[in-house]
C-alpha cells in the first residue's frame, strides 16, 4: 500500500471529521484502500491516538465546530471533506460552513431529516456561486435509498408511489445513533400529494414479502433523511419507508450492546460486522412497476464506499453539477450502484 505522502502526491486529500468514530474509522480505511489520501479530524485527541492512524501514515487534526479557526485550519489542504460526526444537527452546519470558506466539496452521512435538508436550503446556492458540491446524507440511511429510487424510476418523469423496505436482520447501535435518536426530536416527514406532511401517529405498521433471506416481515413506517433527499429532485406523489420490527426492537432496547469497536487502526483494513441488510425499492407510475434490490453488510461500514464513490466521483468531474445536491440528481444511479458491486453490495434492476 502506497504511503500517505506518496497518495498526497498523486491524488486529492479527503478530510474525515469524525475520523476516530465507528464509521469515520471506516471511511479512513476505505479512502486509502481506494488509493485516496485521507486527513483524520477529530475532536478528541485522545481517541485519534487511540485509533491508530499516524502509524499508517495519515495525518492527525484535532478541531471543534465551536472554534471555526481550528475548523479552517483542520481543512488545510483538502480537496472534499466528508462528515462523519453525529448528531449532524450539531455538526453539519459548522462543517458545512468551514467547507463552504475553504471553497471544498462537502459530503455528510446522516439520517437526519432536519440536518439534511438545513444542509440544502442554506448551502445550495452558496456552493453553486463556489462551483463546488455539497452532498448531505450520503450513507446507508438517506442517499442510498435516494440512489436505488433514482435507479428504479429511470426514464420515467414522475412516479405515483415510491415504497421503500428496509430489513436487517440485526441492530447494535453505535452510541452515536442512540445520540442522534435523543437529540434528533423532530417530527418525521413524509410525501403526500408531491409534498412534504408529517408522519401519522402513532407509525403505520404493515408487512412487506422482502426475498430471501428475509421473506414476510412486520415492517413500521420509518422515514429517514430520504425523504428531503429524494423530494429535492423526484417528482412522486407519495413515498412511504418501511423498516422491519426485529432491528427496531434492539434499537428501543437500551441493553442492546454496541457494534463491535473496530480494531486498532492498520494498513486500511477493518473487518465488517455479520449484520445482513436488504433493501427493496417499488416504483409505480399507474399499473406499471420498477424495483431496484441491493444487499450486503453491515450498514455502518457499507456508508464508507457509498460516500468514497461519491467524493471520487466528485473530484473526477463527474458530478452533473455544482451546489446542495442529491446523489441521485449529481451522478449516473445506476453506474454508480454497479460500481459498488460485488464487493459491497449486490444489486439488481427489474420492471413489470
Amino acid at each position: 500500500m502506497a504511503t500517505q505522502s506518496e497518495l498526497s502526491a498523486r491524488h486529492p486529500t479527503i478530510a474525515v471529521f469524525g475520523a476516530s468514530g465507528h464509521t469515520g474509522r471506516f471511511m479512513v480505511a476505505q479512502l486509502l484502500r481506494r488509493g485516496l489520501a485521507p486527513i483524520a479530524i477529530g475532536r478528541d485527541s485522545a481517541k485519534l491516538s487511540e485509533s491508530g492512524f499516524e502509524e499508517c501514515g495519515v495525518p492527525v487534526r484535532t478541531a471543534s465546530i465551536d472554534d471555526p479557526a481550528s475548523l479552517d485550519r483542520s481543512l488545510a489542504g483538502a480537496a472534499a471533506v466528508v462528515n462523519c460526526a453525529g448528531p449532524f444537527l450539531d455538526t453539519a452546519n459548522a462543517v458545512a460552513s468551514a467547507a463552504l470558506r475553504a471553497r471544498i466539496h462537502y459530503l455528510d452521512v446522516t439520517a437526519e431529516q432536519a440536518s439534511a435538508q438545513a444542509t440544502f436550503d442554506s448551502f445550495g446556492d452558496a456552493a453553486a456561486e463556489a462551483g463546488i458540491v455539497f452532498i448531505p446524507a450520503i450513507g446507508f440511511y438517506g442517499g442510498f435509498a435516494d440512489l436505488l429510487a433514482t435507479a428504479a424510476m429511470g426514464d420515467w418523469e414522475s412516479a405515483d408511489e415510491i415504497r421503500l423496505g428496509i430489513a436487517l436482520d440485526s441492530w447494535r447501535p453505535t452510541q452515536g445513533t442512540r445520540t442522534t435518536g435523543q437529540r434528533n426530536t423532530a417530527r418525521r416527514m413524509v410525501i403526500e400529494d408531491g409534498k412534504l406532511a408529517p408522519l401519522a401517529q402513532p407509525a403505520p405498521q404493515s408487512f412487506w414479502d422482502f426475498p430471501e433471506p428475509f421473506a414476510r416481515q412486520d415492517v413500521t413506517e420509518v422515514p429517514f433523511s430520504e425523504v428531503p433527499v429524494i423530494a429535492r429532485h423526484l417528482r412522486v406523489a407519495r413515498l412511504r419507508t418501511y423498516l422491519n420490527n426485529a432491528p427496531l426492537r434492539d434499537l428501543r432496547d437500551t441493553t442492546t450492546p454496541p457494534p463491535p469497536a473496530p480494531p486498532r487502526f492498520t494498513a486500511g483494513e477493518i473487518e465488517r460486522s455479520a449484520q445482513i441488510f436488504l433493501v427493496e425499492v417499488v416504483v409505480r407510475n399507474g399499473t406499471s412497476f420498477r424495483r431496484a434490490i441491493a444487499q450486503g453488510r453491515d450498514i455502518y461500514a457499507f456508508t464508507a464506499p457509498l460516500a468514497v464513490e461519491a467524493a471520487a466521483r466528485i473530484l473526477d468531474g463527474r458530478a452533473r453539477r455544482s451546489g446542495a445536491v442529491a446523489p441521485g440528481e449529481a451522478f449516473d444511479s445506476t453506474g454508480f450502484l454497479r460500481a459498488l458491486a460485488p464487493e459491497h453490495l449486490t444489486f439488481s434492476l427489474s420492471a413489470a
